[in-house]
């Protein structure tokens, strides 16, 4: 009897020792496109196990979430910090990831003195040229053959697809685009380029995005792909708002990259819309509904929402080659403090402990299926 009991206890203990692990994210969509997640410093350096673990079975594409944006990387104009650049593509090689940089010209988070001379006014042309050139070749030329694709421009264009008046634009017209990837092809020849925005799934940004998208690859600047921020709501955009998005840059000759995906569960201003960072709220009881935790039925919304785009992702995964989360958890999400300061919001996979949301997990699971 006892040697029953014996023998039972030690199948039970190898049984559980064999259990198979739970399906990942990257496991789940293997057959349709990389899986990528935003990492701040933290996250890239951390020894916690917990977090070390989501991201290496749930991942097998990064992207830094800011440690790689101009004025972290390049503060003044002779110092560069490539202490995080460096841990970041070290994490990447480890895991054997498609590896992103992003980005390298944008109009926010860039020191002032890439624009201004020692007393202030806007720099001519070639002097801004110079900069960016020496700005692309010093980061990009570091990370050579370790960068998989580069976020080269991010964010030049309007809502209507007119040009964003930056000090990009005001200095040097729309050339500076073109510019931008000229660099980035020299500094690495054979890491994908890419044109990054929000809200390509409105008709009339896409519209001037891909025109100029075009001409330059007309011209033989290398462009690889669009990448399509899905900061998206629970009711907005539409799913065929999002799908026409996916088909009109695949017949546009481009490939297609959900660059930014997280769904924003909690009500905005009427006036905030897309990824704006210069757009910012007071916090209000209104805005904030779930300060305690999310109800069951608004996380039922958000797990339907997000089976609901993967469908469409899934339908397309023959033009989408990416899909990357902007961030880890619920816990350091931008959106905590976009469109409105200082919320809890619950907008991704994985909660505020970095446990997986059941509900979510099973709706994308299905969705392969």
């Amino acid at each position: 009897m006892i040697k029953n009991t014996i023998l039972f206890l030690v199948m039970t203990l190898l049984l559980a020792s064999h259990k198979p692990k739970e399906q990942g994210l990257k496991d789940i969509f293997k057959d349709s496109y990389h899986i990528g997640v935003a990492l701040n410093r933290w996250q890239v350096t951390s020894d916690d196990p917990k977090a070390k673990s989501v991201i290496e079975n749930n991942f097998n594409s990064l992207s830094p979430e800011n440690g790689l944006k101009w004025e972290r990387v390049h503060p003044d104009p002779d110092r560069f910090n490539f202490e995080f650049g460096d841990e970041y593509v070290a994490l990447g090689e480890k895991m054997r990831a498609f590896t992103i940089g992003h980005c390298l010209v944008w109009h926010q988070q860039v020191p002032d003195w890439v624009f201004e001379d020692e007393v202030g006014d806007l720099v001519g042309k070639d002097v801004l040229y110079s900069r960016m050139e020496n700005h692309i070749q010093t980061v990009a030329g570091r990370y050579k053959g370790k960068i998989n694709g580069w976020d080269v421009v991010n964010e030049a264009f309007n809502e209507d697809g007119s040009f964003r008046e930056s000090k990009w634009f005001q200095i040097a017209g729309k050339d500076f685009i073109k510019e931008a990837f000229r660099n980035a092809q020299k500094a690495d020849p054979d890491a994908e380029l890419y044109y990054n925005d929000y809200n390509v799934w409105r008709a009339s940004k896409r519209k001037g995005i891909l025109d100029f998208a075009k001409e330059m690859k007309a011209e033989g600047i290398k462009i690889d792909a669009i990448g399509m921020q899905g900061h998206y709501q629970l009711e907005s955009p539409t799913l065929e708002e999002i799908e026409q998005g996916i088909i009109d840059i695949h017949e546009a000759g481009f490939k297609v990259m959900i660059t930014e995906l997280d769904v924003d569960v909690l009500p905005r201003p009427r006036r905030a819309e897309g990824a704006d960072l210069n757009m910012n709220f007071a916090n209000s009881d209104e805005y904030n509904p779930y300060k305690e935790g999310i109800t069951p039925e608004a996380e039922a919304k958000l797990a339907q929402r997000y089976e609901d785009i993967f469908a469409i992702y899934e339908k397309h995964k023959d033009k989408i080659t990416r899909v990357t989360f902007w961030g880890l958890s619920d816990r350091n999400s931008w959106l905590n403090n976009f469109p409105v300061r200082g919320r809890t919001n619950y907008p991704l996979p994985f909660d505020r402990n970095l446990d997986p949301k059941k509900e979510v997990f099973e709706k994308l699971a299905g969705v392969v299926k």
